[in-house]
């Protein structure tokens, strides 16, 4: 696994006290917070879905610790190296920091079980649908993963959620167009939006977060799935 000590390092949890777990916003990256053109490495290919950063930003406002959580196969197939994948996860934070929120942590999973090249080829616990990711931040930053919330466009974050005992599910459209057209289990998935922006903006949503939602919190300031990032 890869964590994001590189970037990030590790977030204390902030104006709690001392044994206090937070609760986080898992974010997937690639069709949630950018359009997915398929293996988004480069800084002038990444375009971020639009409202993405704002509602990231509410969520932190909340009381979220903002957390991405991404496979990334591309380094596996050998098509990007993780430098370059430090490289833009650099910038992308820059660009979230400019709209008020600080992400906690980036994490990748840089493994794939049958295209991954040389000891990037491994069956690993951090690729979702697997959980390691999310456990990893939770070991990291102090999370409480049932008073958290998920939002992938990929029924396998809801597996990865579901799979780390993420209290609340929320399966998103692609690049932020339309209600999502992957089949995804109702089991899975608490509520369905076409994009993280739309899904905030919703008082269902509020009342549904964990931890009765909508009541403010302190914000704090802002870890590679073994995190670098």
């Amino acid at each position: 696994m890869a964590a994001e000590e590189l970037v990030a390092g590790t977030l204390a949890s902030q104006g709690l006290p001392r044994g206090t777990k937070r609760p986080a916003a898992f974010l997937d990256r690639d069709g949630v917070i950018n359009i997915d053109h398929g293996y988004v490495w480069r800084i002038e290919d990444f375009a971020f879905v639009p409202g993405v950063r704002e509602a990231a930003a509410e969520l932190a406002r909340l009381g979220f610790a903002v957390v991405v959580i991404t496979n990334q196969a591309g380094i596996a197939r050998g098509m990007y190296t993780e430098a370059d994948f430090v490289r833009l996860t650099r910038w992308m934070r820059e660009r979230f920091a400019e709209a008020g929120v600080a992400l906690a942590g980036v994490y990748h999973c840089p493994h794939h079980p049958t295209e991954g090249i040389g000891a990037w080829r491994v069956r690993c616990d951090c690729r979702k649908p697997a959980p390691g990711m999310l456990l990893a931040a939770a070991r990291d930053l102090a999370l409480d993963l049932q008073g958290s919330v998920i939002f992938g466009d990929k029924c396998d974050d809801m597996r990865a959620g579901r799979a780390a005992g993420v209290g609340l599910r929320v399966f998103l459209g692609k690049d932020g167009l339309a209600a999502p057209a992957e089949p995804c289990a109702d089991a899975l998935v608490s509520l369905r939006y076409a994009s993280l922006a739309q899904a905030v903006a919703d008082p269902a949503l509020r009342r549904a977060l964990p931890g009765g939602a909508g009541r403010e919190r302190a914000a704090p300031a802002g870890a590679r799935c073994g995190g670098n990032g």
